[in-house]
């Protein structure tokens, strides 16, 4: 049960050493009771007892009640300790208002032997006096977790919860029962209505969510000359394609005249006696002996930078690019510049440049599984754009096209699609000729022929994957269909919700009929990784840092819908004083915070039962989350605030005065600028990423609570804020930012709870 991942085809991610290796990190096993039950009789209550002291050791007055999730169905969660993962238990019906005695389902023990249940679970029969039986349904599931999942859990574990500590701070705590004290009276207001604090939010793709995903792909640039293509496709919150140079690009829709001649490496870098740096698009002087280059990979900018020859004993300055050359190259950090570097010595030509070709019938998820890939690999400082067929479809013939128009019969079609597809690919080979990285080509490609075509299309010129979607639960296919009638341009023209829903489901029989599975290339086939409660990948031929990167980003996503709360610590005395980093605590108008966020998290997460805090190891945000009770808080190295090096501790204008080099570097490049033995953005954007990892395989609500830089970041990864905006995101103190994420995208509101 839960995520693995297939060992065939030399594959290292095998799903035994996945479970070794949560065992070493004190992975546990997450037990999960569910009780659908239509209707209950003489106010009895469902509850659970076995042979874990956790749930009794069979004595029923120790049972655990379940808690009631919807108006029919009860839950019960818990963790299961190491030495009682075999586990014997039954349900049991409690009267909520009496003594009298209680009923146990009838039939054996049911047992779950490491985190496998045996036998049938699907039913519980009850035997109530005068021979009535009550049936009802059950759901059981068990999987392992990490121990942030252990400590989210808490509620059903806290007696056996025992956080480490360091330095006599508990990594993981808990606030079991609210402060005593006087409280101040503009908190408790909050209560009255959390709509009241709302603020608005920037237009970004976070708060866009219902608008259809394919429409924020890039613009078709090969239609622009045919002027079916207009200025009226785009909408307004694109915020990674350059339609003014789109449209200006003068280029035929055939794709023969489209071929562009693949640049010879060895003529690319021209400059004389210089090498390029990888992550900041910088150049160096360097001497060339023997047909031999030197690399420098510097990954910030700052105080003037020495590059050494790797044959000569002399040191040279930086050069400064121009703004084209520098946009050519990844705005990457650390092992993101580390891996361009390898990929650039070691790797094929073609492989300097990634397509990812999605796989799937429709209504799987291929355009939001590209979306949310595409916002990752920019968010590490990967130059990707994510291009979608059906986006040039409708452009070149239209939304009207009926189900017929995708029959497997239908010769004018099939070659219409073709041709859409062969003219998406090369506008996605041409923009990678001009300096782009990773293409995300989003279309069905559900035949060998068409992933033939691509195949044959990218040879020489890219590194092509197949990523396969497939889903068998009917309720996911049947919501994602709904979704699709709701907003995909295809069927805005249809009045009718019913008829619209007919046609689409005849245009997926259409594709069902003669649908292929990838069997061929590189490939990786996420199966029902839709609900993020299970399911499996499978990975063929596939090697490299970043195709790495990217399956290991896909076992960790789900489409379950929850909120994630980012909050800037409370004013600090340093804040006050206008002095950066620092470890002070709050001033007086932040203690007032920390409590007004304490109302707010109660009242706003008060029916989530596995939601967590998340703060960095500094005290201001420590001390802004100890108002906040009844939810675990966790303390996360990666959420503290850029590290200002030299410069903590002092204003900006002192550091104008006494170290003006410093002052002008960081004014001119906030996003790759380092402060002397500090970080810049990037060095943060890489140390998030595992907190970015962790958000995403999260199923429950999280509030974090760090700092300006950090959360600018993290922010920009949910907003899809392109790497430069970063370093001048708005996060003003005393508001909350609400991500709500789900199979409808991202989307985002704002509360001020102070000015």
């Amino acid at each position: 049960m839960g995520t693995g991942i297939s060992k065939n085809h030399g594959s290292s991610h095998g799903s035994e050493e996945r479970e070794d290796s949560l065992d070493h990190a004190g992975g546990q096993l997450y037990v999960s009771l569910k009780m659908e039950t239509s209707k209950l009789k003489n106010d009895l209550i469902p509850h659970v007892y076995g042979s874990v002291p956790l749930i009794g050791y069979w004595d029923s007055s120790k049972a655990l009640s379940m808690e009631r999730e919807s108006t029919s169905m009860w839950e019960l969660s818990f963790i299961i300790p190491p030495n009682h993962e075999t586990l014997d238990f039954k349900f049991l019906l409690k009267p909520k208002y009496s003594n009298a005695p209680c009923i146990v389902e009838e039939g054996p023990h049911r047992l779950l032997a490491g985190g496998t249940l045996q036998g049938d679970a699907g039913e519980a029969l009850f035997r109530l006096n005068g021979d009535e039986v009550l049936e009802y349904r059950v759901f059981i599931k068990a999987d392992r977790v990490s121990p942030f999942d252990l400590a989210a859990s808490w509620r059903a574990y806290q007696e056996n919860l025992q956080p480490s500590t360091v330095r006599g701070i508990p990594d993981i705590s808990i606030n079991a029962a609210p402060e005593t004290g006087v409280e101040t009276a503009s908190a408790t207001s909050l209560e009255l209505d959390l709509e009241h604090y709302v603020v608005a939010a920037p237009v970004t793709s976070a708060n866009s969510g219902l608008v259809y995903a394919a429409n924020m792909t890039e613009t078709p640039r090969s239609l622009t000359r045919s002027g079916i293509f207009s200025n009226s496709n785009v909408p307004s919150s694109v915020s990674h394609s350059n339609i003014a140079g789109s449209v200006a690009v003068d280029q035929p829709a055939t794709r023969k005249e489209m071929e562009v001649v693949v640049p010879d490496p060895s003529k690319c870098y021209s400059l004389s006696g210089t090498v390029e740096s990888k992550s900041v698009g910088t150049i160096s002087p360097m001497q060339k002996q023997e047909g031999n280059r030197g690399l420098f990979v510097d990954r910030g900018v700052g105080s003037p930078r020495l590059v050494k020859s790797a044959s000569q004993t002399t040191f040279t300055m930086d050069l400064k690019l121009d703004s084209q050359t520098k946009n050519a190259m990844p705005a990457a950090a650390g092992a993101v510049a580390a891996a361009a570097v390898a990929d650039q010595m070691l790797e094929p030509k073609e492989d300097r440049h990634l397509a990812i070709a999605l796989v799937g019938l429709p209504a799987r998820g291929k355009t939001f599984t590209a979306a949310k890939l595409t916002r990752y690999l920019r968010w590490l400082g990967h130059d990707t754009k994510h291009f979608n067929v059906g986006k040039y479809r409708r452009l070149k013939h239209g939304t009207n096209q009926s189900a017929d128009f995708f029959r497997a019969d239908n010769a004018e079609g099939i070659e219409a699609r073709n041709e859409v597809a062969a003219l998406a690919m090369d506008d996605m080979i041409s923009w990678m000729q001009e300096g782009g990285q990773v293409g995300i080509f989003d279309a069905t490609n559900s035949s060998r022929a068409r992933r033939n075509m691509l195949m044959k299309m990218a040879e020489g010129k890219c590194k092509i994957i197949f990523l396969e979607t497939i889903c068998n639960d009917e309720r996911i296919i049947e919501r994602n269909i709904r979704l699709k009638i709701q907003q995909s341009p295809d069927y805005a023209e249809v009045p009718d919700f019913e008829a619209g829903l007919r046609d689409f489901k005849a245009r997926l029989s259409n594709y069902e009929k003669v649908y292929e599975p990838v069997e061929e290339g590189s490939y990786i086939k996420m199966i029902d990784m839709a609900s993020g409660q299970g399911g499996q990948i499978q990975v063929n031929n596939i090697s490299g840092y970043l195709p790495g990167r990217i399956v290991f980003f896909l076992v960790n996503t789900h489409l379950t819908p929850r909120p994630i709360l980012l909050t800037r610590h409370g004013e600090s005395r340093d804040n006050v004083r206008g002095r950066i980093g620092g470890d002070n605590v709050l001033s007086e108008a932040g203690e007032i915070y920390s409590k007004k966020l304490a109302n707010f998290v109660e009242k706003r997460l008060k029916s989530e039962r596995a939601a967590s805090i998340w703060t960095s190891t500094l005290q201001r945000t420590i001390l802004t989350a100890s108002p906040i009770v009844g939810f675990p808080k966790i303390q996360w190295r990666a959420l503290e605030e850029i590290n200002a090096g030299v410069c903590d501790g002092m204003t900006y204008e002192e550091i104008r005065k006494n170290m003006p080099e410093e002052y002008e570097s960081r004014k001119k490049d906030k996003l790759r600028y380092r402060y002397p033995r500090g970080e810049s953005y990037l060095d943060v954007i890489q140390r998030l990423e595992p907190v970015i990892i962790e958000l995403e395989r999260q199923r429950a609500p999280v509030v974090v609570i760090s700092h300006q830089a950090v959360l600018r970041a993290l922010y920009a990864y949910f907003a899809d804020r392109p790497l430069k905006e970063i370093p001048h995101i708005e996060v003003p103190l005393h508001t909350i930012i609400e991500i709500k994420m789900g199979v409808d995208g991202v989307q985002e509101k704002r509360y001020k709870l102070m000015d």
